[in-house]
């Protein structure tokens, strides 16, 4: 059956179709995705403005029609940490389905940790042993951890690359002090949630989802995406580490040229590597594969547990 999975996520609204079989692999057929940034849209009391409920709701009609344009038979719906923290959450939920008729399913932050956990495992199989996973989306950075495929350990932290961009590193490029700030905040987000995993004990394989990690991973020497997903990419500490102080250095326009920088993540850079940075530091991680599944094949392959248990 063709399946649509619709992403109401802190950068994107994205719709990915597959062509999906409980006990096959899920087969891409089509990406539709709209930059939206719902993160940075958030007014001072936190909730998002009525401007940015009217173009979520105009994206998310267009993500419809593209679906029906493909034939799909069911479109899985979920929001993540922008809609989920808004002051006015159950507003926009409200005005998104009166007017859509899309009915948005707000994960919690572990639920988005265990789902991209769940997709890991799936493409690199039991082999890998105990699995670290690391996620870093617009809103909010995810961690799991285990040996099965529902993790051990999960937490969802918010150091998402747009939530500090926008409160932390105005101006372009940031101030050095912001950047110093910013680094000492992230890492003592981390160090807390370090011992709960430490406990479990060292992972046999550790990896990592998300277009932040992508795009670190591209300037550090992985292969272009146009190869496919099916080329191993790795991250390592040290290239990161010497990457860091560049980017701090750069503006956005600069970073945008950068290979594998997409215009509309150029800004959100330098927060996503120190991110990355500190959880490979303080996990004592030297190198990370990066996971082409993420949330979105995670949302589709627990669907398809359900149906083939039914």
């Amino acid at each position: 059956m063709r399946l649509g999975v619709l992403d109401v996520g802190s950068n994107t609204v994205h719709l990915l179709v597959v062509d999906a079989h409980p006990g096959a692999c899920p087969l891409p057929a089509h990406s539709h995705k709209a930059e939206l940034r719902l993160a940075e849209l958030l007014d001072e009391s936190g909730a998002i403005g009525r401007e940015g409920v009217d173009t979520l709701i105009t994206v998310v009609q267009e993500a419809l029609q593209a679906a029906e344009d493909k034939g799909v038979e069911d479109v899985l719906p979920f929001a993540t940490s922008a809609v989920r923290e808004a002051g006015n959450a159950d507003d926009v939920l409200a005005r998104v389905q009166a007017e859509t008729g899309v009915r948005l399913q707000v994960l919690t932050g572990e639920e988005e940790a265990r789902l991209t956990f769940l997709a890991a495992r799936r493409w690199f199989g039991w082999s890998a042993g105990k699995l670290l996973v690391l996620d870093i989306g617009g809103g909010s950075l995810e961690i799991a951890y285990g040996i099965d495929e529902e993790p051990d350990a999960a937490v969802s932290l918010p150091l998402g690359a747009g939530r500090l961009t926008a409160g932390w590193l105005p101006g372009d490029p940031p101030d050095p002090e912001r950047i110093r700030a910013l680094r000492r905040h992230v890492r003592a987000e981390i160090a807390r949630t370090v011992g709960e995993f430490s406990r479990i004990g060292s992972p046999d394989h550790v990896v990592a989802t998300s277009k932040t990690f992508k795009q670190l991973a591209r300037l550090a020497g992985a292969a272009p995406f146009a190869d496919g997903p099916y080329v191993q990419r790795e991250l390592k500490r040290e290239s990161l580490e010497a990457w860091v102080p560049r980017l701090a250095g750069m503006t956005t326009a600069q970073r945008a040229e950068l290979p594998g920088v997409s215009e509309g993540r150029a800004s959100q850079l330098l927060a996503g590597a120190l991110v990355a940075e500190g959880a490979m530091d303080l996990f004592g991680v030297e190198s990370l594969e990066i996971c082409p599944w993420a949330l979105r094949e995670g949302v589709i392959l627990r669907k398809l547990d359900h149906m083939a248990s039914q």
